[in-house]
């Protein structure tokens, strides 16, 4: 009875507090939960709101190599083909006399070759990383897909910067001092310059440094080594400066195939890193912020990658190439010579290249590779002035629409067989600022023989190797065997150290 009695009473207790408001003081002890939200997402009884499947968070943009056409190659070391690049070379006239024989003709013919190179990447996963991924994602096919998408990456660069003989070395810069304008203490500053081919600028920065002679130790142990892409330093220039807001100008001669120029500075032989240029000069301000010197480059010329195929920008700027190089002047030094509007919706630096693409091989770029850099400044240059004739406004009735901002897309090229043939401005992932490479995608010539202007033959094209397990992870290459060819390196045009603005 004594149990019966304490559950009733309990019972009773029980729904009388529940008849109280919330707020009666007599309640508080039951207004608690006995579970209560976790204060975080891993710890209590809490659900862990996981989605399956990781995101793949990163940009896979390849447009040259998802545009250059992709062909089989034939066996041998490299792809090797002849080219008659002119005919009457001597300007012979043609006119003949009566039951005589017409004048010999002249032509040039040329050989190239382009020789294979191998591309890849390893990855690998743990036993553990699959154990511990199961139920959540296939970790060896990401591994796998990483793999692949990270080798087209790196084919992209090569396609566009691959540089596989180097640009040589770097002239002494030309310094001129201030006593104002800067914060440089009064000494002598030693300044040395080194110029950067695409690889160089892309794996380079003031804070890591530039990379000389690399030395990669692969997953089979092995060991290559290949250029960073930064040529031979220059010899230090040295100046002196006065006061405590002292100002250095530097500028040195520009390199051919130089697609930005690293720059260090300090007391003679302890030249510290302190700017990396897309053009050939600076302005030296304060003390170099870089912890690399000039002294870890070492005296050679680490520009070249003999593993890599040359790319598009190198192939143009080979000696011989017949591209149509043009490089912007000197300017002030840290501000260079940018693109010059034409006052008629032109820009008179890419006018002049396409004039003389066509007065020598009668043929117009389909397409201009730029920077953001680039592109902006065309469309500045383009609507300068208000220049009406250039520019077309569409105005919707509802006010409310109408958006700031003008993009220039295209470019009207006045030099072609059709009066006028339409040039696309595409921006690149990989193209540095200051510099606009142009290609062709087809020649206008109808008897060239001469499919593609541009293409990857490949000995191999992509195939994946997953390696015999010889530890406790699965390993597997992602590879290619291949090369670009271009056809006709006159169809490419590269204009240069374009200063901002």
């Amino acid at each position: 009875m004594t149990k019966t009695t304490d559950v009733q009473d309990v019972l009773d207790r029980l729904k009388t507090a529940q008849s109280r408001p919330l707020g009666d003081p007599r309640g508080r002890g039951l207004e608690k939960s006995t579970f209560g939200q976790a204060s975080s997402a891993t710890s209590g009884l809490t659900f862990y709101d996981l989605e399956l499947g990781a995101k793949f968070l990163y940009p896979v943009m390849t447009p040259l190599r998802n545009m250059i056409p992709r062909v089989s190659g034939k066996g041998g070391v490299q792809a090797a083909w002849r080219a008659i690049t002119a005919v009457n070379t001597s300007n012979l006239r043609f006119g003949v006399s009566s039951a005589n024989r017409g004048g010999s003709l002249a032509v040039t013919t040329q050989d190239y070759v382009a020789t294979y190179k191998g591309i890849g990447v390893e990855t690998s996963v743990d036993f553990e990383a699959q154990f511990a991924g199961q139920g959540f994602d296939d970790i060896r096919a990401i591994a796998a897909k990483t793999g692949l998408e990270a080798l087209m990456i790196g084919e992209e660069a090569m396609i566009l910067g691959g540089c596989s003989a180097g640009i040589g070395s770097t002239p002494t810069p030309t310094l001129t001092a201030a006593a104002g304008g800067g914060s440089l203490a009064a000494q002598t500053w030693s300044v040395i310059c080194a110029a950067l081919t695409l690889d160089g600028v892309m794996n380079g920065a003031v804070a890591g440094g530039v990379q000389g002679q690399i030395s990669r130790v692969n997953a089979d142990g092995s060991t290559d080594s290949f250029g960073g892409g930064v040529a031979a330093k220059s010899t230090a220039a040295t100046i002196a400066t006065t006061g405590s807001a002292g100002l250095v100008k530097a500028s040195v001669a520009p390199v051919a195939g130089a697609m930005g120029y690293a720059w260090f500075w300090g007391t003679a032989g302890a030249e510290k890193l302190g700017a990396i240029t897309s053009i050939n000069s600076v302005v030296i301000g304060a003390a170099a912020t870089g912890a690399q010197t000039a002294a870890s480059l070492g005296t050679g010329d680490n520009s070249a990658n003999p593993l890599a195929f040359d790319g598009l920008v190198y192939q143009a700027t080979a000696a011989g190439s017949g591209a149509t190089l043009y490089v912007m002047p000197n300017g002030d030094p840290g501000v260079g010579t940018p693109l010059t509007a034409d006052a008629a919706g032109g820009v008179v630096e890419i006018d002049a290249v396409l004039k003389t693409m066509w007065d020598k091989y009668r043929l117009s770029p389909d397409t201009m590779w730029v920077n953001s850099q680039e592109a902006l400044n065309i469309s500045r240059k383009v609507v300068q002035g208000g220049q009406t004739t250039a520019q077309r406004f569409v105005f919707e009735a509802a006010q409310d629409l109408i958006a700031g901002g003008v993009m220039v897309r295209r470019y009207l090229n006045r030099f072609s067989m059709q009066g006028g043939n339409v040039i696309d401005i595409r921006v690149h992932p990989n193209m540095p600022a200051g510099s606009i490479l142009m290609t062709t995608n087809a020649l206008p010539y109808p008897l060239a023989g001469v499919g593609n202007v541009m293409q990857i033959r490949a000995r191999q094209d992509y195939y994946q190797i997953e390696w015999p397990l010889r530890t406790r992870k699965y390993e597997y290459g992602v590879y290619s065997d291949e090369v670009l060819q271009n056809y006709f390196p006159p169809s490419m045009a590269l204009i240069s150290n374009i200063g901002n603005g």
